[in-house]
């Protein structure tokens, strides 16, 4: 698993072991079950923490913008279903989905596959955002870096990042590189703390 610098930053604080390599620009963790077992163990020793296995987000929760305008709609939340109904809709009888009402969603699903760009395929169904960038082809250094310096609220309530966020911006493919996969998803939490404190700030004034 290849990671580009300063991926290792986070990695150390996780505490997972990797290679340096000859090369400056990134580090090699022996194997991807490594790092995301490693990770999933620390993320899940939090109290507040909950993983929903085999589940599918098939839609979002929304609440209307000023005037009405799509664009301005405010994202409230996700609508869930097992995996393997979502799969088979057209198939079998209905079955109704959960909802999971939320202040802010991140969503960093990929690009475009069978549930790739979900969030992002949606707002522009919804009318939310006009039209997707679509993913450019593979070209990692610029990819790399758009995708970590870009990673944001997209729409009120709603933040994208990792290759979904290529698919809204029309950045281009990052190949097999993991290093601004993981410094997107640390962009999407700081991008997570600053909309909640906007919003005390809004609320208190």
């Amino acid at each position: 698993m290849v990671m580009r610098r300063p991926a290792e930053v986070f990695l150390n604080e996780l505490g997972v072991p990797y290679e340096e390599d000859a090369n400056p620009n990134y580090v090699v963790v022996k194997h991807a079950s490594l790092f995301t077992s490693t990770l999933l163990s620390k993320v899940l020793s939090f109290p507040n923490v909950k993983l929903f296995n085999a589940t599918t987000v098939e839609d979002l929760i929304t609440r209307p913008g000023a005037n009405g305008n799509p664009k301005e709609t405010r994202i409230a939340g996700v609508v869930v279903n097992w995996t393997l109904v979502t799969l088979h809709h057209d198939d079998h009888s209905c079955m109704d989905p959960n909802t999971i009402n939320a202040p802010i969603i991140v969503s960093t699903t990929g690009h475009d596959g069978p549930f790739g760009a979900f969030c992002a395929k949606r707002l522009v169904s919804m009318g939310s955002v006009d039209e997707l960038g679509g993913m450019r082809g593979l070209d990692m250094n610029s990819a790399e870096d758009a995708i970590v310096k870009n990673t944001r609220e997209v729409t009120k309530g709603l933040i994208i990042g990792g290759m979904e966020l290529s698919e809204i911006d029309g950045f281009n493919r990052m190949g097999p590189t993991f290093g601004a996969m993981v410094l997107s998803g640390v962009k999407a939490a700081e991008e997570a703390l600053k909309v909640f404190d906007e919003r005390q700030r809004e609320c208190a004034e």
